[in-house]
């Protein structure tokens, strides 16, 4: 089935009422949805439709591409009718964006009141369909020879396309040789360690091909950590590259393998695409396959195999604040389902469109916003292997006005970079082609907000700033493009079709209604791509996200709400550090530490960096204090280094700590906690705003924790 847009553009924008206007002065209170629910307080449309900066597209583009959603009126319609009748609202979407082997009976199992419940969250019931057909085979029957994805080497100059027609081949062919060489069978999990080529895109396609479930693990992380997630999975195969490259440097993909499986005697299979063909890479004649050799044994067709529609489609792994990775399960009809979606209304994506995500496919961006969104779109993705600043920090914009790409997505801390180089390195590009600018991973700020739509954007196209999380799958809280929502700086503005937001006080639980509020985001019932559980361990997800606040999703970051109802994200309010939109365990990062036999206590926390967003602090206690008080420079410096290099290798070269601090002492209460807001209050020349200190069992450690600070 090729969807026919228009169609479901005037499902979309109709919503229940029609017109959406409110009262018809351009008023709304509130939206009201069921009779036990409030949603998203709006004080004044007029308001809204006026904003400091609107970023919408100019009227020249928006003549040109009439945008799906073309005023805020529109997208309250569409958002009213997402949350008063959720049945109508996704049974229509999944109806008309997807295809189905067997078509669904019910759109969600209802709870007590008759919406979706976090207690039994499933969707689309007794439905059959497959992630791949939807991606490739549907469009491979449309439009075979549209270009699929556009992939930039490292190198300049080093890339290739990949059409619909020649993706379907190559991934019918790795589905055949992980089912027949290498014995996957639906509903196994399959461990992916690649870089950003097309290989690892082909690898999940094709994973999903078959029914099973790929798990990703992000390339830049040690072999540890790849060991962990392999045994936590069970993966019996693992799929991988001899080397790859970044930035100008080759990084030995394999050998991190090759260290990881030593551990994992269950691994039978070993799948290698040689990227550098490096000849001094070993291989094991016993476990080893080679990509070429193997996909040169069969044929470029095998079917699809359908799976229900709860079936888990991905495991992917975030750190959680007790330091254990966790492994969140998503399911393939409610993923695919958002994915799409986003790219629509977000994004306001159409198949003739060039997407490039800046982002990696081993974490979620890289999954919904370089795989699943764009190519379930039937357009076509970037995949870009290098950095943003390799060769020069023009590289971005080489490959936009390269490959006419129109819609932008990258993290702020990349923005921040860039804007740092200085705007010389964006003169002599013409950056038209854009018609969407993107924000992912972690707040932006104001400034870098304004350079982003200033520069690149010429003040003509609009900066999405979204809001997400690996749990949710898809944006949870963000600006529609086009014309659906006035922006404003450093704000993701209003929820997506289907997200029931409510901010918390955080002591009482209770729902603070109104603007001028700050407290805890929660969302107040489930959606379709929200991770169903974490991956065998169901408890853990239950303590995690649902118990904190029994009836809510617990998204573990701080909101306030202004006067206009736009929501602006305050950052985490748990154990989790965010650097460079990498969510990372400060209980993970010290259990690394104090593996070191010298350590004896430490504390991690994030502060403020101007690059990164936030980077990573150590405060470190050593044992034998006397021996260490009289040790030379040389030698503490000797010992940082080797605390560093324990992270790098426990857990991967973005965790190590920009700061360790080495420390007498830490700030307890008496019961023995460790006071970590005090560090984070020095760390941020907040000193004077400590409070009351004496409650410490030792509070004349803070004036040496402060004098410790100031000498780094």
């Amino acid at each position: 089935m090729v969807t026919d847009m228009n169609r479901v553009q005037k499902g979309i924008a109709g919503g229940r009422n029609g017109n959406g206007a409110g009262n018809g002065h351009g008023h709304v209170q509130h939206i009201e949805g069921s009779s036990d629910s409030k949603h998203t307080y709006l004080t004044s449309v007029a308001a809204v439709e006026q904003g400091p900066i609107t970023g919408r597209l100019s009227k020249e583009l928006a003549a040109q591409y009439k945008p799906r959603l073309q005023n805020f009126h529109e997208y309250l319609a569409a958002y009213r009718e997402s949350l008063e009748n959720p049945e109508a609202f996704f049974g229509r979407q999944a109806r008309d964006l997807l295809d189905w082997f067997r078509p669904f009976d019910e759109v969600y199992l209802k709870g007590a009141n008759g919406l979706p419940s976090f207690d039994n969250n499933v969707w689309f019931t007794n439905g059959q369909l497959n992630a791949c057909y939807n991606m490739v085979d549907r469009h491979v029957m449309a439009t075979p020879d549209k270009p699929a994805i556009i992939y930039e080497g490292d190198e300049t100059g080093q890339g290739y396309v990949l059409t619909y027609r020649q993706l379907l081949a190559e991934v019918c062919r790795v589905a055949q040789v992980l089912q027949v060489s290498m014995g996957v069978k639906k509903g196994d999990t399959v461990a992916v360690y690649m870089p950003m080529i097309p290989q690892a895109i082909i690898t999940l396609l094709a994973i999903t091909r078959i029914g099973a479930i790929h798990s990703v693990v992000f390339a830049g992380f040690s072999s540890n950590s790849l060991r962990d997630r392999i045994i936590d999975a069970n993966s019996q195969v693992v799929i991988t590259t001899d080397e790859s490259k970044r930035g100008g440097k080759v990084i030995e993909t394999k050998r991190f393998v090759d260290d990881a499986v030593k551990e994992t005697p269950h691994v039978r299979h070993v799948l290698v695409y040689k990227r550098t063909r490096n000849p001094e890479v070993i291989y094991n004649a016993e476990r080893d396959l080679d990509w070429d050799s193997e996909v040169a044994k069969y044929k470029p067709y095998c079917p699809c195999v359908p799976v229900d529609s709860e079936h888990p489609l991905f495991l992917l792994y975030t750190s959680g604040s007790t330091g254990a990775p966790k492994g969140l399960q998503h399911s393939t009809a409610g993923y695919l389902l958002q994915a799409y979606l986003t790219m629509q209304y977000s994004f306001d994506v159409r198949k003739q469109d060039i997407i490039f995500t800046a982002g990696d496919i081993g974490w979620i961006t890289g999954h919904t916003y370089v795989v699943y969104g764009p190519l379930l779109s039937g357009s076509t993705t970037v995949v870009f292997e290098g950095t943003p600043s390799y060769p020069t920090f023009s590289r971005y914009w080489d490959i936009i006005d390269t490959y006419k790409v129109t819609q932008f997505y990258v993290a702020p801390t990349a923005l921040r970079l860039l804007k740092r180089a200085g705007d010389g390195y964006t003169e002599g590009y013409s950056l038209r082609s854009l018609r969407c600018l993107g924000s992912v991973g972690e707040p932006i700020a104001a400034e870098v907000w304004q350079w982003y739509y200033e520069v690149i954007g010429k003040s003509e196209i609009p900066v999405i700033d979204t809001y997400w999380q690996t749990e949710s799958g898809s944006h949870l809280i963000t600006p529609m493009a086009g014309g659906g929502t006035p922006t404003k700086p450093g704000s993701s503005s209003f929820p997506f079709f289907g997200i029931d937001i409510a901010i918390l006080d955080p002591q009482t639980g209770k729902e603070l209604e109104g603007p001028f509020v700050e407290g805890v985001l929660v969302v107040k019932r489930p959606w379709p791509s929200f991770a169903r559980t974490i991956w065998n361990n169901y408890e853990r997800y239950r303590e995690t996200y649902l118990k904190p606040y029994p009836g809510y999703y617990f998204t573990g970051d701080g909101a306030t709400r202004d006067q206009d109802g736009y929501i602006w994200i305050l950052g985490r309010v748990d154990d989790v550090v965010n650097v460079s939109g990498h969510r990372l365990s400060t209980a993970e990062i010290e259990a690394a530490i104090l593996q070191n036999e010298m350590v004896s206590e430490c504390a991690v926390v994030g502060y403020a960096d101007d690059l990164t967003g936030q980077a990573i602090a150590a405060f470190v206690m050593l044992k034998q204090k006397s021996n260490w008080s009289i040790a030379t420079e040389r030698e503490l410096q000797e010992m940082k280094r080797q605390l560093l290099l324990m992270v790098r290798k426990d857990i991967g070269p973005f965790a190590a700590p920009k700061l360790i601090i080495l420390v007498d002492d830490l700030p307890k209460t008496r019961s023995g906690k460790i006071m970590r807001r005090i560090l984070r209050k020095i760390l941020a020349g907040e000193a004077d705003q400590l409070g009351d200190v004496s409650t410490l069992s030792n509070p004349g450690i803070v004036k040496h924790l402060i004098d410790s600070v100031k000498l780094h």
